[in-house]
Parts: structure tokens; C-alpha cells; sequence
């Protein structure tokens, strides 16, 4: 089990420990935040790029492929009525030098990448009340 804890350092920062790192969030200043730090959503858009990033990372070092050239995108579109994004899109620039066939696996690890999974195959979320000890 992964376990990812929430502490509160002040403001609108909020702190998370996981696996022994500490990852900070803020909020925009048009928020009430100082915009020290990513805000949560941000790292919703990081974490779909660079899982992309370090599938097309170890594709290349697996097959001792050159990464000269390797660059991932990701665009986030707002849908234009609604308070959501509504299309993702990743774009991978490719390393000089792939085959037709190693640029078809790569993009296949890609598209395979382990949070984008999480997305479309969803977990079961469920929400549990503590009462506090004081």
C-alpha cells in the first residue's frame, strides 16, 4: 500500500510526504496563495508528462537508442463552456535516428504510460472520516 501524507505549513501552501519526499503545493495569488509552489492540479498535468517523458526514457535506454532529439509536451484544452479540461494532448518529439518500427514502440510506451492507465481504468475512491483526538 502507498501511503501519502497531508500537512499544512501556512497560507494556502499544503505539504505532502511520500516515499520519503516532500512535494509542495500553493496557490495562485487570484487564489489567496503566495504562488510558491505548483498548485495540486498542476501536478495532475506533471505527472501525466513525465510519466510520458519516463516511458519514452526507458524505451530508448532499453534499446540503447539515443535520446538526441527526445522531447515531451503535454497541452492541457480547456473545454470552452466548462470549468474542466476536456482534451489532453501529448506530443513526443522523436530522437533522430529511430526506424519506422522503434517509433511506433516508443509511441506504444507512451501511449501505455502507467498514469494515463490509472486515468482510464480508474481505482475505487473512497472517503474515510477520523475523529480527531482532541
Amino acid at each position: 500500500m502507498r501511503t501519502v501524507t497531508v500537512a499544512f505549513p501556512g497560507g494556502k501552501k499544503v505539504d505532502a510526504q511520500v516515499e520519503g519526499f516532500t512535494v509542495k503545493t500553493d496557490q495562485r495569488l487570484a487564489h489567496g496563495g503566495e504562488q510558491t509552489a505548483p498548485n495540486p492540479f498542476d501536478y495532475f498535468f506533471v505527472s501525466l508528462a513525465t510519466c510520458a517523458g519516463i516511458s519514452a526514457l526507458d524505451y530508448c535506454q532499453q534499446n540503447n537508442l539515443s535520446t538526441d532529439g527526445l522531447a515531451v509536451t503535454l497541452k492541457a484544452h480547456r473545454h470552452p463552456s466548462q470549468p474542466r479540461y476536456d482534451r489532453i494532448v501529448t506530443e513526443v518529439t522523436l530522437p533522430r535516428g529511430l526506424t519506422e518500427t522503434q517509433q511506433k514502440a516508443l509511441l506504444a510506451e507512451v501511449e501505455d504510460c502507467t498514469v494515463k492507465r490509472h486515468i482510464l481504468t480508474p481505482p475505487r475512491f473512497d472517503l474515510v472520516c477520523i475523529p480527531s483526538d482532541s
